[in-house]
């Protein structure tokens, strides 16, 4: 199954749009995304970000990815990860029908990375209504001992198109370490 993931991931990225957020030192990471959207970024000397969203209006699906770089690695274990995601997720599960926070991983070829899935009681059943979203996950991912992501996802489901798109996005990025 990961050898048709990452065969999928390198074709899609042949016709996919390229986003790349030069992190200094710290090297280059390269998002590939297909379907129609806008990216924003922002680079400062500690940290940088990038935001997705999406170019047509009746699309509602977004995503943020907040680069850090700590001088401490305190995620040298997927476990040590994983148990760091749950952690910050509690407060996001107590208010979705989810009411707990199960860590998945990411399926991403540099580093490791888990996040969390919550749906918002209140949206259920409802049509979807624009900013207003009923699914979300959040997590990390540690790409180096000095680089990290934070990771949020919204959209109107888990199974829809724009939140595919946006999870492959992140799970086929590609990293380039740097000299730092």
């Amino acid at each position: 199954m990961k050898i048709l993931n990452l065969f999928l991931a390198l074709t899609a990225s042949a016709w996919a749009q390229s986003e790349t957020l030069d992190l200094g030192s710290h090297g280059r990471l390269t998002l590939y995304l297909l379907g129609d959207w806008k990216v924003d970024s922002t680079q400062f000397a500690r940290q940088g970000s990038m935001t997705i969203t999406p170019k047509n209006p009746e699309v509602n699906a977004s995503c943020t990815l907040n680069i850090t770089f700590p001088e401490t690695d305190r995620f040298d274990s997927k476990s040590r990860l994983k148990l760091r995601v749950e952690a910050d997720c509690y407060d996001a599960a107590e208010r979705s029908v989810e009411r707990k926070a199960i860590a998945r991983e990411f399926n991403i070829a540099t580093g490791y990375g888990f996040f969390c899935n919550f749906t918002d009681p209140d949206l259920r059943g409802k049509p979807p209504e624009k900013d207003n979203f009923k699914v979300t996950s959040i997590g990390k991912i540690r790409l180096a001992p000095d680089v990290l992501i934070d990771v949020q996802i919204l959209a109107d489901g888990f199974r829809d198109e724009p939140y595919q798109q946006l999870l492959g996005a992140i799970e086929g990025m590609e990293y380039t370490p740097g000299r730092g």
